[in-house]
């Protein structure tokens, strides 16, 4: 599935909730969903600043050339929350990921329905993530 086809799908589900508690709901369920992040991945250099709460992000390239993502988070909105990223963004290779235009956040109403520090880590989550997509495009 190509990243935008993954963005629509996710529009298409949250589309069925009506209000944000419902939806908040469904992103928690989207964070206990995900699996166990690698304790050898549980380091500092994972972390990613400005996140309101502690959020590990992981890359590795696949022999395909695609990036995989693992990550986690102590909050388990925010979980969700990273967990729709990997679902938007893993497995698509390094060129793919820097020209992906993520307009999900802005159809579901994310961003609004954020505080601000949580809308910081948000953009913080993407920024990395990018930062890794972009380490890995000059390695391959």
């Amino acid at each position: 599935m190509t990243i935008n086809e993954i963005q629509d799908e996710i529009a298409e589900e949250f589309s069925d909730y009506s209000d944000w508690m419902d939806k908040y709901s469904y992103l928690i369920e989207i964070g206990n969903d995900m699996p166990p992040y690698p304790e050898e991945h549980r380091v500092q250099q994972n972390v990613i600043e400005g996140c309101q709460s502690t959020v590990w992000i992981n890359a590795s390239l696949n022999d395909d050339k695609t990036l995989h993502f693992d990550a986690d988070a102590d909050a388990i909105i925010v979980k969700g929350i990273v967990g729709l990223l990997i679902r938007v963004l893993s497995e698509h290779t390094p060129d793919e990921i820097l020209n992906a235009d993520l307009y999900f956040i802005d159809k579901i109403g994310l961003k609004e329905n954020l505080t601000p520090t949580r809308s910081n880590g948000l953009l913080a989550m993407i920024k990395q993530m990018k930062l890794y997509a972009m380490a890995f495009s000059v390695k391959g």
